[in-house]
């Protein structure tokens, strides 16, 4: 009997199910490559910040520490999809950017080191030495990296620039957007800033005495806005940015607890909790914005609002004269978390604190807001001349919310085809996908 093959050519249905089965390979690694790269861009949104922070404190340079982050990053966005997500990618980054620091410091020292051979007389450049302990301390470089770039060497606008880069992962444009100003302005601002740090060898430190009293204010300013990029993002897919929260108010926080005796100190905090209370509420199940009048205020959360409550009671109790601008936007909001139904709402007494704010910390957007306020408590016919005041304003002219609130009082006097123009015009300005939705759901409701 002749042996039969036990293999032979393959046949059609062979090659055809092998190639199928190369392709559907290629396609799942594909989308695997995709979704790592998509880790590696989150998470290094959310850790930017304190590998920042920590490789200042090593290097004490916060340019060079932002590019030393960046090096982290495209480590893994190399090695990651090879060798997979480590269980805590935070702390890879932080330990691949502090790694690279210290070479970058034995480059220096060698480099130093042979200049020296050859006659040259350059000190050594070497790792910085441990601090010695502070009883008043803390051991938060987030804290550190905020006040370093809040020095009194920079520009007040570059302080705050320049930290909500490093310490709230912003972008240029989001940046822009914050300061309504031009993009091209924040990047030079920017640049200048760590230039600036770096020229005049600014401390990696949290300042003590009248130092620190001077840098408080710029401070407060960073925290604020950090927050309300996360409380109401200016561009993107989503409507919150709760990391941003949460990182503002833990700031917020931890200053409350390192200056006991600063009343604007604890009337942020105040107005952080409030704020973050209604989270939960500001959102509807596919993430789409709720407005405040039709939250649920049952989701409010009722801890925040207590903690709210105890920060202003000190913020009040520790103030000289008028209340800072903190602690009146901290009572204002009081206002809203004090009822459980928005029918309840005082809105007199809301009106009256913007006209204390407006006196205290004048600015076009808080006189919007005052105009609200007067809308809901003596009509909107009382505050449309309010707002149309500030249509000229060059600052308000491209801020989406200037047409959306117009909008609202048209549609409330019943002029529907104007109404439906300015919600169009605040949709076509914003460039957050979720608030832009919604603006443009107010134009077709108010054109039925």
């Amino acid at each position: 009997m002749t042996p039969q093959p036990t293999a032979g050519p393959r046949g059609p249905a062979q090659t055809a199910e092998t190639t199928q089965t190369a392709q559907t390979a290629e396609t799942a690694d594909t989308a695997q490559a995709v979704q790592t790269a998509r880790t590696v861009e989150t998470v290094f949104r959310m850790e930017s910040p304190r590998v920042i922070a920590g490789v200042t404190r090593i290097v004490r340079d916060v340019g060079i520490a932002e590019e030393l982050a960046q090096d982290a990053l495209v480590a893994a966005l190399e090695q990651w999809p090879r060798d997979g997500v480590p269980d805590n990618p935070g702390a890879w980054l932080m330990a691949t950017a502090r790694n690279r620091a210290v070479d970058l410091i034995r480059r220096r020292e060698n480099h130093a080191r042979k200049l020296a051979e050859i006659g040259r007389d350059q000190p050594a450049a070497t790792a910085p030495p441990e601090e010695p302990a502070d009883p008043d301390d803390i051991d938060d470089d987030l804290l550190r990296l905020v006040f370093t770039a809040c020095h009194p060497v920079l520009s007040a606008e570059a302080r705050t620039a320049l930290t909500l880069r490093l310490l709230g992962g912003l972008t240029t444009t989001e940046i822009a957007r914050a300061f309504l100003v031009p993009e091209p302005t924040v990047a030079q601002r920017i640049v200048r800033a760590k230039r600036t740090l770096a020229a005049k060898n600014v401390a990696f430190e949290v300042p003590y005495g009248p130092d620190r009293e001077a840098r408080l204010g710029s401070v407060l300013d960073v925290i604020y806005l950090i927050f309300n990029e996360g409380y109401a993002a200016t561009a993107g897919d989503d409507w919150l940015r709760p990391g941003l929260c949460e990182d503002a108010l833990r700031l917020a926080r931890v200053l409350s607890g390192l200056l006991p005796k600063e009343p604007e100190v604890h009337g942020l905090t105040a107005l952080l909790e409030f704020q973050a209370s209604r989270a939960a509420a500001r959102t509807g199940p596919n993430g789409e914005p709720v407005l405040l009048k039709d939250q649920n205020r049952a989701r409010w959360n009722r801890m925040l609002i207590a903690r709210g409550v105890t920060a202003l009671t000190r913020a009040d109790a520790g103030a000289v004269g008028a209340p800072g601008p903190y602690a009146l936007q901290a009572a204002i909001a009081a206002c809203h978390a004090h009822v459980y139904r928005y029918e309840e709402t005082d809105w007199h007494r809301i009106a009256t604190l913007y006209a204390l704010l407006a006196a205290r910390a004048p600015s076009p957007v808080v006189e919007l807001n005052r105009a609200v306020a007067v809308s809901m408590a003596e009509g909107p016919a009382a505050a449309l001349p309010l707002v149309d005041a500030l249509t000229d304003v060059p600052a308000l002219r491209d801020y989406h919310l200037l047409p959306s609130v117009r909008g609202d009082l048209l549609a409330r006097l019943g002029r529907t085809g104007e109404a439906r123009a300015e919600f169009a015009r605040a949709a076509s300005l914003t460039r957050n996908e979720r608030e832009r939705e919604l603006l443009l759901r107010r134009a077709a409701e108010a054109g039925g």
